[in-house]
């Protein structure tokens, strides 16, 4: 297990609801405080003020009101990848360290990754719903699906995750291309430059880019209109990703065949019109739910923690 190291004498803020093994961990190094997510910055208890690091969910971040509540704050370590919850900008102007957990969580996302697809174009959780319902010991047929061998495979972000997507789905995909700012060092796969380009190539768009201001709605109506009446889309990436009216429209109006959706654009509230669609599969944010992974990045957020405690240099710093 990572560091068993403690700082006693040092104050921490535990922003949010984290994950139980992390808290005892951090309970038995810190001083901890715990601040709710959706606490008033201007309200916390002198205490609190105190801290010098802060540890947060990625979908709580930090912002610049929490920041600058807390004077002392010299760190902020984040039990995810993705960073686009943290103002980042005013982080680096405060001389705010932040930490993320890359890597640790690459294999589990992805296995969800296919396992979307794979739920969406075999009409499986629609299927699971008929049987326990008792339909099919009723006589009613279910309708046939799609297959995914042979499918054109467009990986929107080849970043760490989106890279572990494509070798699960080489064996089966017709073809496996994708589509970044820029072309990625080193891959094995065509780049397309355009996005629409890219979306009416692709049979799959399979979302893995990362978040943050300039991903925020690039998957638009224009993109899911290229992508067709037989396409499908999955997004393990972030909510924000995807114009989420346009995708409830095009699902709606069957302009697109199905989506696999992990994440939304205001968790955990889910747009009503998607609860009621059968070709459409629904993920409470998994990608990195299982038990080795969040111990995994409990432990990677410590190591972080203690480095810093310590005066050593970050393990996987963002800043």
């Amino acid at each position: 297990m990572a560091g068993m190291t403690g700082h006693p004498s040092i104050p921490i803020v535990a922003y949010g609801a984290l994950y139980p093994y992390l808290d005892e961990a951090l309970a038995r190094r810190f001083v901890v405080h715990a601040v709710a997510a959706d606490a008033d910055p201007d309200a916390l208890p002198p205490e609190a003020r105190e801290a010098r690091a802060l540890v947060s969910f990625g979908s709580v971040g930090a912002s610049a009101a929490i920041m600058d509540a807390l004077p002392k704050l010299e760190m902020i370590g984040l039990f995810s990848v993705g960073y686009d919850k943290v103002d980042v900008d005013h982080a680096r102007a405060k001389g705010i360290r932040v930490t993320n957990t890359p890597d640790v969580l690459t294999d589990d996302v992805a296995d969800l990754a296919v396992g979307l697809l794979y739920a969406t174009v075999r009409n499986i959780a629609a299927n699971d719903r008929m049987v326990r319902a008792g339909n099919w010991a009723r006589g009613v047929k279910p309708a046939l699906s799609g297959r995914v061998t042979g499918r054109r495979i467009g990986i929107l972000g080849l970043g760490r995750i989106g890279r572990a997507i494509a070798r699960r789905l080489e064996p089966v995909a017709g073809e496996i291309f994708y589509h970044n700012r820029r072309p990625a060092a080193d891959a094995a796969y065509r780049h397309v430059a355009d996005p629409l380009d890219f979306a009416r190539e692709s049979d799959v768009i399979i979302v893995a880019t990362s978040g943050g201001p300039e991903a925020r709605g690039l998957v638009d109506a224009a993109m899911l209109d290229a992508l067709g009446p037989e396409g499908v889309i999955v997004n393990i990436s972030r909510g924000s990703v995807i114009d989420e009216d346009a995708l409830v429209a095009a699902l709606a109006e069957k302009r697109i065949a199905g989506a696999g959706l992990d994440v939304f654009a205001n968790e955990p509230h889910v747009p009503q019109a998607l609860l009621g669609m059968d070709h459409v599969v629904l993920q409470p944010h998994q990608g990195s739910a299982t038990i080795e992974t969040r111990r995994a990045m409990a432990d990677l957020v410590l190591a972080n923690l203690d480095a810093w405690a310590a005066g050593e240099p970050l393990l996987t710093p963002v800043l």
